[in-house]
């Protein structure tokens, strides 16, 4: 049974933190234990993992004076980095070996996602400069491209890798890059976490996709008064209930399982503490087609 995990970039990163390292490595403790408890009944994971909070720390630390800034994809590439440390280090602790993978996804430069950049990214401003938008009310932010995943480029590397050891990839949702007649090029963009662990999945023909965010299920009316848990829903009923999902949050978390589910896979969209019982069927919202 192999099993693709999406960790939100909240996940290491909990509301109300600093961010420290001991902060971060504390919150991988609780999602790596479960992880540690699934390789010992013989599963096969991979984990994917968002990376917002860290790289906005990046981007921040590059405002010191004469120190280079680096673009986006760069930033990318280095919290992948940073995150696959900590996950690597806390499997260790739990006696699991694993690795990550730098990796780089294919995006099209005529997506018309450049033509449209909508991605927060980076740190709050109190007000707005070129580039920016108001994020929902927090501040303003840089706002980026976000172009569909086409190809993850390491898939063969991360193919061979399965079996011997849990694998981390496509942190971030991949570093975005181009191609230029025979060669590729990074570009300043963001690719959603979500889209990317679900094509992660298909190509890896994965059985099961769990998403994992900080609510233990899929409501509709969410934060309303007559808001409702579903704790399953077939393919057919989240398209229906699609405009119940805000854009940015819950709404890519369910094209993505509806995307993979439709596949032929198993989807399940739970909180960081109830991965075991949500693969289990006891916990979390399970999407299956129909």
């Amino acid at each position: 049974m192999l099993t693709v995990i999406a960790l939100g970039g909240n996940a290491l990163l909990q509301r109300g933190e600093k961010g420290t390292l001991k902060e971060q490595i504390h919150n991988a403790e609780k999602a790596m234990r479960s992880v540690a408890n699934l390789v010992s009944q013989g599963e096969q994971i991979v984990i994917t993992h968002g990376n917002g909070p860290q790289v906005g720390a990046i981007l921040l630390q590059q405002q010191w004076p004469d120190t280079p800034a680096m673009p986006l994809n760069v930033c990318g590439a280095e919290s992948q980095g940073l995150i696959g440390y900590i996950l690597q280090k806390t499997l260790l602790n739990y006696g699991v070996e694993s690795a990550t993978v730098v990796t780089q996804v294919l995006v099209d430069q005529n997506d018309p996602a450049f033509q449209n950049p909508s991605k927060p990214v980076g740190p709050f401003y109190d007000s707005p400069q070129p580039g920016m938008i108001d994020d929902a009310g927090r501040g303003y932010r840089r706002v980026v491209p976000s172009p569909k995943p086409k190809r993850i480029m390491e898939i063969g590397a991360i193919k061979e890798m399965v079996d011997k050891s849990v694998v981390i990839a496509c942190g971030g949702g991949g570093i975005p890059i181009v191609k230029h007649g025979e060669k590729y090029d990074g570009i300043e963009a963001v690719i959603d976490k979500d889209c990317c662990a679900e094509l992660l999945a298909r190509e890896l023909g994965a059985d099961r996709l769990a998403i994992m965010t900080d609510v233990d299920y899929v409501y509709t009316n969410y934060g309303k008064p007559d808001q409702r848990c579903i704790k399953e829903m077939t393919t057919s009923q989240a398209l229906g209930w699609m405009d119940h999902f805000a854009r940015g949050s819950m709404r890519p978390k369910v094209e993505s399982c509806v995307a993979f589910a439709e596949a032929g896979g198993e989807a399940v969209i739970c909180s960081l503490g109830q991965l075991e019982p949500a693969l289990a069927g006891k916990a979390g919202t399970r999407i299956y087609k129909g």
